[in-house]
């Protein structure tokens, strides 16, 4: 398979559970947020000490953080000379964000609709400890 069809399969395949914690995680704290929002403001990419002058944080604190949004795989590293460099990836943010927006529900009261996705189309479905709505005990998969 291409690489550009199997990009395509990713960016529609369910976000499986693990990936979805990561990305929670990640969010999860206030520096992390703010790394990221830095990331994005410099265009995407910036240093490690760039990162790191930007804190308050130790020098250690900051590789942390900085791990956990690469173990997310929200950030990407690459060397420039002596120089790490760490690179925004926006897709598993834009999918949890997707995942986020299946749940909503419209805002004008006005808009019903019963045309309801399946359970199988929620895109928690994949999750091993999900069950449908009408299997309660968890013996159906889907």
């Amino acid at each position: 398979m291409s690489s550009r069809l199997a990009n395509e399969a990713e960016a529609v395949a369910p976000l499986h559970s693990a990936s979805l914690d990561g990305v929670f995680n990640a969010l999860a704290h206030p520096a992390r947020r703010q790394i990221l929002v830095s990331l994005y403001a410099r265009g995407g990419s910036m240093s490690a000490g760039e990162i790191a002058d930007r804190f308050k944080h130790s020098w250690p604190t900051t590789t942390r953080h900085l791990g956990v949004l690469e173990q997310a795989g929200m950030v990407s590293t690459f060397k420039r000379g002596r120089h790490r460099m760490y690179q925004l990836r926006r897709r598993l943010l834009l999918r949890a964000a997707d995942w986020i927006y299946s749940w909503a529900e419209p805002v004008d009261d006005t808009v019903v609709s019963d045309e309801r996705p399946t359970w199988t189309d929620l895109p928690f479905a994949d999750m091993r400890n999900a069950t449908a709505p009408d299997d309660p005990q968890g013996t159906n998969p889907n």
